[in-house]
């Protein structure tokens, strides 16, 4: 424990400089944020129990999850690790009086500071990014599982392994050699790695294989249901600020995103992809279907 304690609440440190921008509170306006936004809250939705019930938001950012699982009546709890990101969740609770966050605290993800079998859901919609080595991905994936009641949910979302060379060709960052240069180590490592001073390429990162996520959320010890895309191919729409305003345009991208979620030859397509998976009901790693050990 005092190995991990040297870490709390650390990451790469030019990470922390990017979301210190303040950029996170303002990621999911806009077209692309509100389609990210709508297609998560849309598959957490399917697996939720019925509120009341605990949900750990970790690194909950600025608190749009939480406070929406607030208003809907769940016991959410945030933790994430940037002073800034707490600031704006604790705004953001104070303006919904009556169905505010129960508590928003700093921690990491590899260190929870909640009790064993606490937890009706547990939220990894951030951190699988900034946790650029394995280990400590597993590390953290198994707090999500300490936490968890026995038959509790996990969704853990990461970053899409090809996320890079779909911006590139839709937003033409190629055009820039550097940019060049970073979605090609993406597709060799998932290392994402950002030299210039440029926010839209982001920030020092992980990238993930949608079987690699599967992988590691396995190792940690649970039971997969699915992983599914999130944006799906929708992230090709050159008009899609256009067609989203459009009630009718709206609901075929969203209905063509769903009917893809799941195809495995397509999940990667996409900006991010979710593993939904479960604490067996004996708190041990549990035996996917017609799959190997959790």
């Amino acid at each position: 424990m005092k190995n991990k304690k040297k870490q709390l609440h650390s990451l790469p440190e030019e990470a922390r400089l990017y979301y210190e921008m303040g950029l996170e509170v303002d990621r999911l306006s806009g077209a692309g944020g509100e389609l990210e936004f709508v297609r998560t809250k849309e598959i957490i939705n399917r697996y939720l129990p019925d509120p009341p019930a605990v949900v750990l938001d970790v690194g909950g950012g600025p608190g749009a999850y939480a406070c929406w699982l607030a208003q809907e009546g769940y016991e959410v709890h945030l933790t994430d690790p940037i002073a800034l990101h707490l600031e704006q969740a604790r705004q953001a609770s104070r303006n919904q009086p009556k169905s505010p966050i129960r508590s928003i605290t700093r921690g990491d993800a590899r260190e929870l500071d909640h009790p064993d079998g606490s937890s009706d859901v547990v939220l990894f919609l951030g951190p699988l990014y900034y946790l650029t080595e394995r280990s400590d991905r597993i590390t953290a994936l198994q707090e999500a599982l300490r936490v968890l009641k026995p038959g509790g949910q996990l969704m853990a979302v990461g970053i899409s392994r090809f996320a890079s060379t779909y911006a590139g060709l839709i937003d033409g960052y190629f055009a820039d050699p550097e940019f060049v240069d970073i979605a090609q180590r993406d597709l060799v490592d998932g290392q994402h790695r950002n030299p210039t001073v440029k926010p839209n390429y982001f920030t020092t990162a992980f990238f993930h294989h949608p079987v690699e996520l599967q992988e590691e959320v396995q190792e940690a010890g649970f039971s997969i249901k699915t992983i599914l895309a999130i944006e799906g191919a929708a992230v090709f729409i050159q008009d899609l600020n256009e067609q989203w305003r459009d009630p009718e345009h709206r609901k075929r991208i969203l209905d063509a995103v769903r009917w893809l979620e799941d195809e495995p030859s397509v999940i990667g397509v996409t900006g991010h992809i979710i593993a939904v998976a479960t604490r067996s009901e004996a708190g041990l790693p549990g035996v996917i279907p017609g799959g190997g050990d959790g």
